[in-house]
């Protein structure tokens, strides 16, 4: 994978913490920022999916998904009643 490179500006706080966490972990600065912006974008990547996930289910089961998981239940309660437990 080529790289590409780019110019950030850091607090001084942070580029320290940046350069003391990439010594701990016997990698570049680079390596660290890297790490830290994939681990960033898959976090907002999941955020979104699962906003997504709260406006589709928002309004709860309709009257016949509830009627379809009443059965689903009635069904599975009568298979393991027949069980030998």
């Amino acid at each position: 994978m080529s790289g590409i490179k780019t110019a950030i500006s850091l607090d001084e706080h942070l580029f320290n913490e940046v350069k003391e966490t990439a010594r701990d972990l016997n990698t570049s600065r680079s390596g660290v920022i890297r790490q830290a912006l994939l681990e960033f974008m898959e976090r907002r990547k999941n955020q979104r999916l699962l906003e997504q996930l709260n406006e589709a289910y928002k309004d709860g089961p309709t009257g016949e998904e509830e009627n379809i998981a009443r059965s689903m239940r009635n069904a599975q309660q009568g298979i393991t009643e027949q069980e030998p437990w």
